[in-house]
């Protein structure tokens, strides 16, 4: 079984909003058997590097000085070395896979039928979710045995958590009609505190670095990530790790 955590960065422009921000939901691929090696490794690497607390790509911004920051009083490099070090936990674990979708909020507006920042939050989980079915579509026909997936999403709220919970479940019911066939899904969405996930924890860093990238044009950690992205027989990330919404009158820059 592969475990799916997801989590976003970015907050979805209001449809009123005239400035073309930029949304990221992005999800990490933990196969079953790598998980608890991973967990004990983000432990480790916390407890070597005496950060205390969860683990938030917001804390490494330069002027973060929330009270729950680990981070107060580190200097620039220090915050570098532990993040790398946090990438490289990702990247050394070949069989773990990053699929994402970054949406445009003025481009998405336009099309008539994104209506509400709910829906804007809707119509980028769905490409993720269709990501993650291919994926093990592709590891089942090579493994020759059915490989299962389960979804894990950031806790938010009851009210935040009950909608994308109905939103996934209308999803699930139209599939094979307008949408992939998720076939290798197991039960529905779950949900898990991210101070309580490492997998949310991880993607958070994850979908942070994806944002930073498209809304600032900062590779630097976008790249670090590049090896564990979803991929095309020859190396294409955009439309296969990295999806944009919507891809039709994109006016951004195209992250590859």
């Amino acid at each position: 079984m592969h475990l799916l955590f997801v989590d976003e960065s970015g907050t979805p422009s209001k449809p009123e909003s005239v400035h073309q921000g930029y949304f990221v939901m992005a999800g990490l691929v933990i196969p079953e058997d790598r998980w608890s090696g991973m967990r004990d490794k983000l432990v480790g690497l916390k407890r070597a590097s005496a950060y205390h607390g969860e683990l938030k790509w917001r804390f490494f911004a330069p002027n973060n000085t929330d009270d729950d920051n680990p981070m107060l009083g580190w200097l620039p490099a220090a915050k570098n070395t532990f993040r790398d070090n946090v990438f490289k936990l990702i990247t050394d674990a070949k069989s773990c896979r990053i699929v994402a979708c970054a949406s445009e909020s003025a481009t998405s507006y336009a099309l008539g039928n994104v209506n509400s920042q709910s829906d804007l939050y809707f119509r980028i989980y769905k490409p993720v979710t269709e990501r993650f079915q291919y994926l093990l579509q592709d590891i089942t026909r090579a493994s020759g045995s059915d490989t299962m997936g389960l979804i894990v999403a950031d806790h938010r709220g009851k009210g935040d958590d009950d909608n994308m919970r109905q939103q996934h479940e209308r999803l699930i019911r139209e599939s094979g009609k307008y949408t992939s066939n998720y076939a290798n899904f197991i039960e529905r969405l779950f949900f898990a505190p991210s101070h309580l996930s490492i997998g949310i924890q991880l993607v958070d860093m994850v979908a942070g670095a994806i944002w930073r990238a498209q809304a600032f044009g900062d590779l630097t950690w976008y790249n670090r990530l590049r090896p564990s992205f979803r991929q095309s027989p020859t190396g294409k990330i955009d439309g296969w790790g990295l999806v944009r919404f919507p891809k039709a009158g994109w006016i951004g820059p195209i992250l590859d």
